[in-house]
């Protein structure tokens, strides 16, 4: 009792404790939204559901089976965990065996004035030992070992989260932008179809003497390079599936996404947020984790000023002869501590416990700098989805104007009231005005999952801060 009690007051080092870092109260651009220190065991959510699409939670539900980065991480976790273990085994005794036998000779010899006489013998010895040694951790040197391969496992599987987490992320990225690629290939094709009917309006006219050639040629440019813009799509669209493809560890050749004519829906962001901003961010608790094992490392470096105790026991049974091998006159036995210290090693030990003392530094600069690295993905991503929720209620009825006006100027353009150009004007705005408000929805798809990511995860169903 006494002696446990003594290996548990005795380890050096410092204690960890975590860093500080500068995390502000509230976030700046949205009323309500909080952030708290770092704890990431809360569930990260099915967060791909918010977007009402089956086929995004499909490949996603593919990805969590057979991505092989995250399969990488996967196995880098599982040696980290593995090393762990090792390391919390030699904090108890170790036992050992050997068997074997062993013949050895020995030379012998007498000399004469004119001559020397060499005699050799042989000696045939068997052995059966059983040994037990067992390090003292006094100074908490395996501890605190322990402590830091423990740390360093925690560190990894919080780097396989936010790998998981990464790699869900990019694939919903990639598929929110092949489906708004399919809105803007069905745009397109609408505006080609109505491209030709206006170009076979102005054939007509055109035939009558109403108007000049040079206006069949507009038409009929409007229409190639509208059609040529369709066709861009095509490449475009394949890398997107791809991409998804290799997510999801698949050969892009055996894979391929139909177009299900419907875009996904854009998740509400909510005016408060959990207070778990960073508790929930997988590569902020990796890092502080990292601070954790640099900290043990300090101890570990430290305890080499100190002198190591060993017990060590043996005990087995040695003979000349098989057939008394194992009987009671042939049995032997050793015990005895053994104390190691080192005495001079050219400043090896001191510069040792500079370098992990550097390197627990290092490491907390890295950790707070994650810290702000996260706050400022948050701001942006909430500044930019505000800001793009009440521009988009503009660009709808920019849309919805630029149709209307199209459509009037068709209508009097058929009965010779303006020119062309007004009709190709209209064209071009009502094509643009569609294309910037996808562009602009996309955008907003986009940002959401950033920023789902930038939280660790969905918000809903947590605790909502209540100011």
């Amino acid at each position: 009792m006494l002696l446990a009690l003594l290996l548990s007051a005795c380890m050096v080092g410092p204690d960890y404790q975590r860093p500080t870092a500068a995390v502000p109260t509230d976030f700046k651009h949205v009323e309500g939204w909080s952030v708290a220190a770092p704890a990431d065991e809360h569930p990260k959510g099915a967060w791909w559901e918010g977007y009402g699409d089956a086929e995004l939670n499909g490949l996603i539900a593919r990805l969590n089976t057979s991505n092989q980065t995250v399969a990488q991480y996967e196995a880098q976790y599982r040696q980290a965990f593995a090393l762990a273990q090792s390391a919390r085994g030699a904090l108890f005794p170790q036992l050992s065996t050997t068997v074997g036998k062993t013949r050895a000779g020995q030379g012998a010899g007498s000399s004469t004035s004119s001559q020397a006489v060499q005699v050799s013998g042989i000696r045939t010895t068997y052995t059966a030992t059983l040994n037990a040694s067992w390090e003292l951790d006094i100074w908490g040197r395996l501890r605190r070992t322990l402590e830091a391969n423990r740390a360093s496992a925690d560190a990894s599987l919080a780097t396989l989260a936010a790998m998981r987490l990464s790699m869900q992320s990019e694939l919903a990225q990639n598929y929110l932008q092949l489906r708004v690629m399919d809105q803007q290939k069905r745009l397109l094709t609408e505006t080609v179809d109505t491209y030709k009917r206006v170009l076979q309006l102005t054939e007509s006219q055109y035939k009558r003497g109403i108007i000049a050639s040079a206006d069949v040629a507009t038409a009929t440019t409007q229409v190639k390079n509208a059609e040529a813009e369709l066709v861009d799509l095509v490449w475009q669209r394949a890398q997107l599936e791809n991409a998804i493809a290799v997510l999801m560890g698949e050969a892009p050749a055996n894979f391929s996404l139909a177009d299900n004519g419907s875009l996904p829906r854009i998740p509400a962001v909510p005016m408060s947020v959990p207070s778990q901003l960073l508790e929930r961010r997988p590569d902020v608790a990796a890092a502080e984790r990292s601070v954790m094992a640099a900290n043990a490392q300090i101890g570990v470096a430290k305890a080499a000023y100190f002198p190591s105790l060993n017990l060590n026991a043996a005990g087995g049974y040695r003979s000349s002869t098989l057939s008394d091998w194992l009987t009671l006159p042939n049995r032997y036995w050793s015990v005895g501590p053994q104390l190691a210290m080192t005495l001079f090693d050219g400043g090896q030990i001191k510069f040792g416990v500079i370098g992990a003392e550097a390197s627990y530094d290092a490491s907390v600069a890295t950790y707070r700098q994650t810290v702000l690295t996260a706050l400022q993905e948050v701001e942006n991503y909430l500044v930019t989805l505000h800001t793009l929720s009440e521009e988009a209620v503009l660009r709808e009825e920019a849309v919805a104007a630029s149709r209307k006006a199209l459509q009037q100027y068709t209508n009097q353009y058929r009965v010779g009231l303006i020119g062309f150009l007004d009709v190709v004007t209209a064209q071009t705005t009502a094509l643009n005005s569609a294309r910037t408000l996808l562009t602009l929805q996309q955008t907003q798809l986009i940002n959401s999952v950033q920023l789902i990511a930038a939280l660790g995860g969905e918000w809903e169903g947590l605790p909502q801060n209540k100011n």
